[in-house]
């Protein structure tokens, strides 16, 4: 069973489809936030290490610019559907986050948002609802995009390296230091709220 996968892995790998196919998965990702474009370029990660196709610095870039172009289209979508969007019941706590945080670190806000689960869409979106300035947009989100597919690659490669002759491990253990960085970020999110909530009533006791 676990050869098969792996034949099935290396065919996909290997295929020149596969910068396409990175280039897609990446694009949808940044207004369909379901589709595993992470996962895929940790595991053409792993395999270019493993196997030496694809090539690593061609998954970097058709996953950079993959992403670029689907938070443009998200962010599109923000501006010409704000109203509805914001008011949707599952939505709206991702967008008062993306809001607070917009506010808080401008345009850096989208390089953190990768590592939120649900959070590279509802900034990208709240940027276009409030009509953040298209071109500063595109010049943070160039520098998001550009760190998630190095991180990505990256991870996978090391995974790949470490278990050269099994890609499985080598997988397992790249998206375990994906999951690794998520659950930090998201403590740190944890923490950062439980320190200012004490702050904000001691501003309005105040008051």
């Amino acid at each position: 069973m676990t050869q098969a996968i792996l034949d099935v892995l290396h065919d996909v790998m290997t295929s020149p489809w596969i910068y396409l196919a990175l280039f897609a998965l990446a694009m949808l990702d940044g207004f369909f936030p379901v589709v595993p474009a992470e996962t895929s370029v940790i595991t053409a990660g792993v395999f270019a290490a493993a196997t030496g196709a694809p090539d690593l610095l061609l998954v970097i870039v058709v996953a950079a610019v993959g992403a670029f172009a689907g938070d443009h289209i998200s962010y599109a979508i923000g501006r010409t559907t704000n109203d509805r969007l914001r008011n949707g019941r599952r939505s709206r706590k991702a967008f008062a986050w993306a809001e607070r945080a917009l506010a808080e670190r401008g345009g850096l806000v989208l390089v953190v948002a990768r590592y939120i689960p649900g959070g590279r869409t509802a900034c990208t979106l709240t940027m276009g609802a409030v009509a953040y300035p298209r071109r500063s947009f595109a010049l943070f989100d160039a520098l998001a995009a550009v760190t998630w597919a190095v991180y990505s690659g990256v991870i996978g490669y090391v995974g790949g390296a470490a278990f050269e002759h099994d890609p499985i491990k080598g997988l397992l253990l790249g998206l375990g230091i994906a999951l690794a960085v998520t659950v930090v970020v998201e403590a740190v999110r944890h923490l950062r709220r439980r320190g200012t909530a004490p702050e904000a009533e001691l501003v309005t006791s105040g008051d």
